[in-house]
């Protein structure tokens, strides 16, 4: 059966701000100026003060974002950068470009996010930043990691590609830490109509710092200061990004109300559901589930018209792209374990009552079969 139901439609966001949107990017073509601007600055501002934090400034991508924070927070060969094992792979791309090293860290099998407890006896005297990911848009512990920053003089940076608009412990993700790195790929929470990112923070300098990394290492046009990269927010990007800044919390007051009752009506499916800590107010930007049945839970429902997929199948550690660093597969077993197990059902914005009920007769449907 060909799919009905895809995974994540992007095409109903643009329509129900169509008219907003269309506005917008005519604004920026008829303005003239297509680097830096109005339009960029104007999302800046806005976006920082969403977040909460001082500063924003906007980049041309997500990997970008963690680059750059690096970069301005001293980090280079030879240094130490503690990740999650369990994360897309730009997070340790982001450390390699640097010339750094991405030394792997456990999650906790709970929650999927990376596990304080097991950080500490990761940093060496080669350590200098930490890089907590909030993945599916569920806050990491981020107290006792910033605890760990402290006692060890260690810098913190936030990975929050997937979590715009998620609390910890009541506060906006966006400068909890040193800096925060956002992507604003198309299908995030917030997504822009291509590639787009950002970085937050509390500390001016750093701001200061990136900025200019970010231009060429300039900050007066034909002056540059240090070697720096072209790594700009794109105006029509920032336009089409304010126009969705604005629905951002009733886009996910949605995927709030569609991910408790697929966790109602899944009580009784035999899957392993996610869990919220107390101090956590997810955005669920993916709706993940474990099951030892996930190929006849994925086969069942591609049958029936039903698109879900996996986050990740291939964790980095068993990428050929650190195959040089041999790492230890029994290091890892956590992280193997949830990529055999772990699968994602459509929770986007713009799913409606009948996909989604769709959704879980078949699969409480296939449940009672694997039972």
């Amino acid at each position: 059966m060909s799919i009905q139901i895809p995974f994540l439609d992007l095409k109903p966001a643009y329509s129900e701000l169509k008219l907003e949107i269309d506005t917008a990017c005519q604004r920026v073509l008829e303005s003239g100026c297509y680097i830096h601007g109005e339009e960029v600055e104007a999302f800046e501002v806005s976006y920082a003060g969403y977040c909460g934090a001082q500063s924003c400034v906007g980049v041309a991508n997500g990997l970008d974002a963690i680059v750059l924070s690096l970069t301005a927070m001293g980090v280079g060969p030879g240094d130490e950068v503690i990740v999650p094992s369990n994360t897309f792979i730009a997070t340790w791309l982001a450390v390699s470009r640097c010339g750094a090293i991405p030394v792997p860290t456990e999650p906790d099998e709970d929650t999927y996010n990376i596990d304080p407890d097991k950080i500490e006896s990761k940093i060496t005297e080669k350590t200098r930043a930490i890089i907590p990911v909030h993945l599916y848009g569920q806050p990491a512990d981020m107290d006792p990691i910033i605890a760990l920053a402290g006692k060890y003089g260690l810098k913190v940076l936030e990975d929050a590609a997937q979590a715009h608009g998620a609390k910890y412990k009541g506060k906006r993700i966006g400068a909890h830490g040193d800096a925060v790195a956002w992507s604003f790929y198309p299908g995030k929470n917030l997504g822009a109509f291509g590639d787009a990112g950002a970085i937050t923070t509390n500390n001016s300098e750093l701001a200061k710092r990136v900025r200019v990394l970010a231009n060429y290492g300039s900050r007066t046009k034909y002056e540059n200061e240090i070697q720096g990269v072209n790594s700009r927010l794109d105006p029509i990007q920032a336009a089409v990004l304010s126009v969705k800044l604005k629905c951002l919390d009733e886009w996910n007051m949605r995927r709030n109300i569609l991910a408790e009752i697929y966790t109602y009506e899944f009580t009784d499916s035999g899957l392993v559901l996610p869990l919220v800590p107390i101090w956590a107010d997810p955005v669920w930007h993916q709706y993940v589930v474990r099951t030892r049945h996930r190929a006849h839970f994925q086969e069942g429902l591609a049958q029936a018209g039903i698109s879900t997929m996996v986050h990740y199948p291939i964790p980095p550690h068993r990428q050929r792209a650190y195959a040089d660093m041999s790492l230890d597969r029994e290091s890892f077993l956590t992280t193997d374990l949830l990529a055999d197990e772990i699968l994602s059902f459509p929770i986007g914005p713009h799913l409606s009552v009948a996909k989604q009920r769709r959704i879980l007769d078949e699969t409480m449907r296939l449940a009672r079969l694997s039972l």
